[in-house]
């Protein structure tokens, strides 16, 4: 059996994309240009069933832009999880509207309806899920619900693309939805985001936010930012839409593997009608995580990560009183083993032999 580090992500760069960009740089046009207006056209058509979709610089970029353009602002309240990476509730904080942190439900770490709902008051603006790790959040109750008290719904789709719930594609629900594509992502472009809507108005405020507040050349129509991505992240994004799908239908086979195979660990559920893309393949370890995940790098040489150990409400820039008791014990006991493409079979048994190992013996 080999030896050799598996990290815990790792992101897959090969010709493809290296010719993509050294065309894009022999082009000599680098900024926003003719491969943004392609990459975003193609991943709105084959992701998010044709919304338009308004390519930016980062995931954190698009959520906040995302916000702006939906109307949030100064007097508004956002209800997001907690658990959850900081840039959901510091995109909320950036328009100068305040973020309502609501628990999760512990089956799939994803907001809990009725958690959103005790947390509605006369400021609530909007709703706005996390589909974490890739699976998505349950669309159908926070929908009903935000119709009941007029309120908005966000997505906040950085983990999951691709994934689906009865059949309609994360990023179709809310006013706006955000893609991340960093790159430990299911894709990367190196670096950006896309946001997609359905709302044309909030398209337009989009494209001008992004853009110094304007779409034709020194005709600023409002206050704006410099959000664009360049045409050397699309092209990289552009040759990696090619391939999501096929490295999403690996992630789902090892994963089911690892169902099968797991013994003594929480192995992540997947909701009825959902379709879970695995951007991270995330089990509870109720005893001593972190000593876990330690045993499995110093002993089987395997990387393991864990997202998140602090709750947004107890993170410093935020340090809010709550009671969140679904989210502190997620906090306390999830552990993500590697589940990227690039695992092959031996790597997956040793990780499967790892696990069960540790977990017998009580480590």
């Amino acid at each position: 059996m080999s030896n050799e580090f598996i990290p815990a992500a790792r992101p897959l760069i090969g010709d493809a994309e290296r010719d993509a960009v050294d065309a894009v740089l022999r082009s000599g046009m680098l900024a926003q240009g003719s491969e943004v207006a392609a990459f975003e056209e193609e991943f709105g058509r084959v992701l998010v069933d044709g919304r338009a979709t308004v390519a930016v610089n980062s995931g954190t970029s698009g959520l906040h832009l995302g916000l702006l353009a939906a109307g949030v602002g100064p007097g508004d309240e956002v209800i997001v999880p907690s658990f959850t990476f900081a840039a959901t509730a510091n995109a909320v904080a950036l328009t100068g509207a305040t973020p309502v942190f609501a628990d999760i439900e512990p089956a799939h770490h994803c907001l809990d309806p009725d958690s959103v709902a005790a947390m509605i008051t006369e400021r609530t603006k909007g709703i706005m899920p996390v589909h974490l790790y890739g699976h998505p959040a349950d669309m159908p109750a926070l929908t009903r619900l935000a119709r009941e008290h007029g309120l908005a719904l966000y997505e906040d789709a950085a983990q999951a693309h691709g994934a689906s719930l009865h059949g309609t594609p994360v990023g179709a629900f809310g006013t706006f939805a955000m893609f991340s594509l960093y790159p430990t992502k299911n894709m990367t472009s190196g670096e950006g985001g896309m946001v997609c809507t359905g709302d044309a108005e909030v398209e337009r405020a989009l494209r001008l936010l992004r853009n110094q507040g304007m779409q034709r050349q020194y005709e600023n129509e409002l206050v704006g930012f410099n959000a664009r991505m360049t045409d050397l992240h699309a092209a990289i994004g552009r040759t990696q839409l090619g391939r999501v799908g096929d490295w999403t239908a690996t992630r789902q086979a090892t994963a089911r593997f690892f169902d099968r195979n797991l013994d003594g660990v929480g192995t992540p559920a997947v909701a009825d009608g959902a379709v879970h893309v695995y951007h991270q393949y995330t089990i509870t370890v109720p005893d001593d995580r972190d000593g876990f995940a330690a045993a499995l790098k110093r002993e089987y040489d395997i990387g393991t990560g864990v997202y998140y150990p602090i709750p947004n409400h107890r993170l410093p820039s935020f340090a809010r009183e709550a009671d969140l008791p679904n989210t502190e014990r997620a906090a306390a006991t999830v552990l993500s083993l590697p589940v990227h493409p690039s695992l092959d079979d031996e790597d997956r048994e040793r990780i499967v032999t790892a696990v069960n190992t540790l977990a017998k013996a009580g480590a």
